[in-house]
């Protein structure tokens, strides 16, 4: 028995010998690994700042440097021990792949979404349209883009949707233009007209002198010639200006008996031939 019992302590102890000097060394890897992961992801976030990145995109690439360091600190820890390495990364290899394909539109999405942060194509507050839909950015996830209607509807679209897809954003520049145009009777005085408008515009402070506003005759209609007016303001100020100018050159149209037609059919009543003549 004693025999027995002394055999084992022996076995026992040419293992902890054995084993001892390999678990030192995965304790290390993994104490200096943990360490290094968190020393990397802030020199990560460090020069994504620097490069001015959004909080969102430095916050996921924080994320994913720190759990790729420690996913590779805990497998040489785990080969440090004796375990069968390449199998386990193998197994994590192939559900990876499974679960990449399980969340391929997910993936898409946060692929996009770090796209258009550090892109910047928009920003919070700015008017977009994209895919029909229009509205004010509230906000920018890593996967979907929140915008508010003009209505108060909100619309969650997924970044994919956005990246794949024609984008117009109205508030990127400073300045916009205000494109119009105005139908008048033939018989109406051009000159006369030209002059209405522009003391319509004068009179109103936030239309920009610079591009300087213009107005030309368009096209010849069936029953009106097309005025075209080109005035500019700041991007904030748009829809005011286009809201004064069209309910203002009404006004002064009347005012000054300049006609806007409407379609209209002439009918001419011709008398019938007399054969008998």
């Amino acid at each position: 028995m004693n025999t027995t019992l002394e055999k084992f302590i022996d076995n026992m102890l040419d293992w902890l010998k054995d084993f001892l000097p390999n678990l030192l060394g995965a304790i290390i890897i993994l104490v200096v690994g943990m360490w290094l992961s968190g020393i990397v992801a802030k020199i990560v976030s460090k020069a994504m700042k620097g490069a001015k990145i959004g909080e969102i995109v430095i916050s996921f690439a924080n994320s994913f440097v720190k759990i790729s360091i420690k996913v590779l600190v805990i497998v040489a820890a785990l080969g440090t021990l004796g375990f069968n390495v390449a199998s386990l990364v193998t197994a994590v290899g192939a559900a990876t792949v499974a679960i990449g394909l399980a969340l391929q539109d997910s993936l898409k999405n946060v692929a996009s979404g770090i796209t258009i942060l550090i892109a910047k194509p928009f920003t919070v507050g700015d008017y977009l349209e994209t895919n029909g839909l229009q509205g004010t950015v509230t906000r920018i996830d890593i996967a979907s883009t929140h915008l508010l209607t003009i209505d108060n509807k909100e619309i969650i679209i997924p970044n994919s949707g956005i990246s794949a897809s024609n984008l117009v954003n109205y508030t990127s520049q400073d300045k916009r233009g205000v494109f119009l145009s105005y139908n008048v009777s033939y018989n109406t005085d051009i000159d006369k007209v030209r002059s209405v408008i522009m003391e319509v515009i004068n009179r109103n402070k936030t239309i920009l002198k610079e591009p300087e506003p213009y107005i030309v005759v368009g096209k010849h209609e069936d029953s009106s010639i097309e005025i075209i007016v080109r005035i500019w303001c700041k991007t904030k100020d748009y829809w005011n200006v286009y809201f004064y100018m069209q309910e203002n050159i009404k006004k002064s149209f009347d005012k000054n008996n300049i006609e806007i037609p409407f379609t209209q059919i002439d009918v001419h009543n011709i008398p019938p031939v007399n054969k008998a003549e």
